[in-house]
């Protein structure tokens, strides 16, 4: 085969794999960033494991959440689950 062909080809298959795959990733990553810089104090969220609460504290790495009236328990910045907090918001609205 002419070499240019194949060079071509491998070039085909590298958009295919960016656009199908990384790009929806990494467009996937900015949106769960940007959700968690945007959390406030007095949001709901759902962390992912699955727990339910109310943000009541802001740090530098961590949230304080809120799940029930004296209970609060330290989690992780990256432990909250954009996707869930979102379908747990839109069901609210309901």
């Amino acid at each position: 085969m002419n070499p240019s062909i194949m060079l071509l080809f491998y070039g085909a298959i590298f958009a295919v794999i960016y656009f199908f795959f990384i790009r929806p990733q990494s467009q996937k990553v900015k949106e769960g960033k940007k959700f968690i810089d945007e959390i406030q104090k007095g949001d709901k969220v759902v962390t992912v494991n699955g727990i339910h609460g109310v943000i009541d504290g802001i740090e530098d790495t961590t949230f304080v959440l809120r799940i029930d009236s004296h209970v609060r328990i330290r989690i992780e910045k990256s432990g909250i689950s954009s996707e869930l907090s979102k379908l747990a918001q839109a069901a609210e609205k309901k």
